[in-house]
């Protein structure tokens, strides 16, 4: 079932960067996400909320902007 949140999801296991395209277009990239939360996400029933529970404020991330420029974010907590 397509996510009503989530557009695209990419993943660089040398790097452990997870990229997220929302549907409203904005793109965020989460460092250090260790490849078995990226294999949950992937496979997750609902992408929406697996995110919301399991990736949104437990990693550091950035927003890439349009422009194709990063905006350093860290993580809340």
């Amino acid at each position: 079932m397509p996510s009503t949140a989530i557009r695209h999801l990419s993943y660089s296991a040398s790097t452990r960067e997870l990229r997220v395209t929302f549907t409203s277009g904005r793109r965020y990239a989460y460092a250090q996400v260790p490849p078995e939360v990226h294999e949950a996400f992937r496979t997750a029933p609902s992408r929406g909320a697996f995110f919301n529970h399991r990736v949104r404020d437990r990693f550091s991330y950035r927003e890439i902007e349009r422009s194709g420029r990063d905006r350093q974010r860290r993580r809340r907590g």
